[in-house]
Formats: structure tokens, sequence, C-alpha cells
């Protein structure tokens, strides 16, 4: 993701990130980062109105390029800025601000100093010693006076460890061999307590055009018209379907060529999640 730049040099110290409401304003030592990022701290950005990683690249700037993911770009953005009244006094000020604004999944704790200058400062939550999260704060930019976030970027999910996203909304599967599946290739989430759906469960395959979204809803608390076919909680594994490798937990996800139903196996037996019609989302 670094586009082969040189590494140099990285200041000492490391923040711990406070959500909204939160005062805390610990900083912990984790010696310089393993791969500095190099690169200039102030990139231009572009305004996307699509989720690639190509599009996400061009709006992160410097912190997309402070990545170094295993994949591809999952997240990223800025400067949206902040209010006139919103600055605050540190660069740790400013990055607290990011999570108050944003309310980013993922962690909030353990970033550090990657890169310091004297109207910048980049800071970066490590995996093995590589960057997947990447803040840049600024100080007085135009009309938002103080420090506040700049640009912002991650990897996927799926690189973050499993103590960070298990509290999460998003659920992290695995492949045959264990190894942590990329949700831009298969993810899932419980349905949204606001919209009364929570007993329902979206499970997702690819990205973009390519992006098949499979419901479970034992309840039927969303309208049948969404979906291709209605949610089945006991039926025969078709004798055509195989088995992906695909596992949550005690999940096992299996399919058919025609992929028009998701059959999850369970302790309790098979489950045919239909298709959705579009992609279902909770306004």
């Amino acid at each position: 993701m670094r586009g082969g730049l040189v590494a140099v040099t990285a200041a000492l110290a490391a923040v711990v990130g406070c959500g909204a409401g939160d005062d805390g304003d610990l900083i912990i030592d984790y010696g310089p980062a393993a791969t500095p990022y190099s690169g200039p701290l102030h990139l231009a950005t572009e305004e996307v109105d699509e989720d690639t990683p190509e599009a996400m690249l061009l709006a992160s700037g410097a912190a997309g390029r402070a990545l170094e993911c295993d994949g591809e770009i999952s997240w990223g953005g800025g400067p949206d800025g902040w209010g006139r009244g919103d600055g605050g006094a540190t660069p740790e000020d400013g990055l607290r601000l990011y999570f108050h604004m944003f309310e980013p999944g993922g962690p909030r704790s353990e970033f550090r100093v990657e890169r310091e200058e004297t109207d910048r400062v980049l800071y970066s939550y490590d995996v093995d010693g590589r960057t997947k999260v990447a803040v840049v704060v600024a100080k007085d930019q135009k009309d938002r006076p103080g420090w506040g976030p700049e640009t912002y970027a991650s990897c996927d999910p799926a690189e973050l460890p499993a103590s960070v996203t298990d509290s999460g909304d998003e659920e992290i599967w695995t492949d045959r061999n264990g190894q942590r599946v990329p949700t831009t290739t298969l993810s899932s989430y419980a349905g949204a307590e606001h919209c009364d759906w929570q007993t329902a469960h979206f499970l997702g395959m690819g990205r973009g055009e390519g992006h098949r979204q499979y419901v479970r809803d034992p309840d039927g608390v969303l309208p049948g018209e969404l979906l291709t076919a209605p949610y089945d909680g006991d039926v025969r594994m078709p004798d055509g379907a195989h088995d992906t490798g695909y596992r949550y937990r005690d999940w096992q996800l299996w399919l058919t060529g025609e992929r028009t139903t998701a059959y999850v196996r369970t302790p309790d037996g098979v489950e045919a999640w239909p298709l959705a019609k579009d992609m279902v989302a909770c306004a």
C-alpha cells in the first residue's frame, strides 16, 4: 500500500484513543514503528461516491498510503472537517475528535505516533508491526482552528485481531485452513435493533456488482417481498451442495452451483437462507 516509500524515523509515543464521552488521556510508549511511513503527510484528496479500493485511496490521502494491508484498503476518507469550536489543543485531542466524529469500528486504543511534523501527526494502529489503521490529524486548517482529523483509513477488519473485532457488529469468518476471511469475500452481521431486526441475520458475499446477500429471518421480521424465497430453518442438504470450508463459530456454509440459497449447517441441522432481491439495509 505504501508504494515502495523508504522508511526513516518515527516518534516513540503512542496514544490510547478515546471514544465520545471518554476523558481518558493515557499515553503508552510502544517504541518506533517497525516500518515507518516516510511519505508526505499532506496529500490532495478527492471526493468520491463509491466504495471501491481505488476510490477509498483517492479519498484518504496520506492515511491511505500509510496502510500496510495484506489485501486492499477497506475504508477511508477526509477531510470532512471539524467545526470552529471542535478543534483540540493537542494532537491527541485531534485523535479523540476522530473517534467522536466518525465513531469508527475497530480499535480505540494502542495507537502510536508514527510520524510527527509541526502541523500534522500520523497515528497508526499496528498488527505484527504493520499499519492496519491510520489517522492523520492536522492543526489550524482554514476556518478550523486547533487539532482535528484530516484523513483516515483502515485495512479489512479481518486483518485486525479477534480481540478487536469480536466486540464489533461484523462477524469474521474463517476458511478451511482456519485463516480469517476478508469481509469483501464473506461477512455476516445481525440485524439492527432500532429497526426491530435483531432476530434476523445477513450474510454478504463478494463486493460491488457481484455482491450477494443472503438472509436468515426465523421470526419473519423482514417484508417477504425483499427476499427471493422464504427462510427455512429445517431443510435437507441438497445433493448438489458443497462445503465451502467457511466457518463462523459453529456455522458451516454450503452452496450449490446456482447460489440462489445459502445453506448453513448448524449443530441442530441445516438452514436455508434465501437470496435477497436487492441489498437490504436498515434506514
